[in-house]
């Protein structure tokens, strides 16, 4: 998305606003994908949630502002929209939001989509041990290779804090490998 304030304004035109949101759906949808399966971790909740978020982001794009760039805002509604989806899973599982991901993950081993070994799953465990916050920063800057700046945005929080949170959490997970 070249020009991101013209684009905006085709998302907001509702002679151009179908046309535009497909093209929004295209551009996004893989990186949205990857983001949301970071956190949720099964293929068929990351779907729904990813679909969603799409219609979050429809629904609300008169409200977007341009404060923040269009990515920064919907990676924002992805990420609320998969921990909301986690918290609802374990309400209604009477289990804690780290059970549902221990279960995910441990449910990677028949998951088709999953192309990891089992160093890969470890990892995954010793991610879904952290604290939320350090989880969410770890995924997006390892995984996703975003710039904290790009993360900071998303999160607002801090550069400084990200990196500190960032440098706890691979401390933490380097630890959990060698001791489990």
């Amino acid at each position: 998305m070249d020009d991101e304030k013209a684009f905006i304004q085709q998302l907001l035109n509702a002679k151009t606003q179908d046309a535009a949101f497909k093209q929004l759906v295209a551009h996004y949808s893989r990186p949205l994908y990857s983001h949301i399966r970071t956190i949720v971790i099964d293929h068929d909740d990351t779907d729904d949630v990813l679909q969603n978020t799409f219609i979050k982001v429809f629904r609300n794009l008169n409200g977007f502002k341009g404060d923040s760039k269009l990515f920064s805002w919907m990676y924002r509604i992805a990420t609320n929209e998969a921990l909301t989806f986690i918290s609802q899973r374990a309400r209604k599982s009477g289990i804690s939001n780290e059970d549902v991901q221990q279960k995910a993950i441990q449910n990677l081993h028949a998951d088709e989509y999953f192309e990891g070994d089992a160093l890969q799953i470890k990892l995954q465990e010793a991610v879904a041990a952290l604290p939320e916050k350090q989880q969410l920063v770890f995924k997006m800057h390892y995984f996703e290779e975003l710039k904290y700046e790009d993360i900071s945005e998303v999160l607002g929080t801090s550069v400084g804090a990200l990196k500190a949170s960032y440098h706890h959490a691979v401390k933490k997970i380097e630890d959990y490998i060698n001791t489990h």
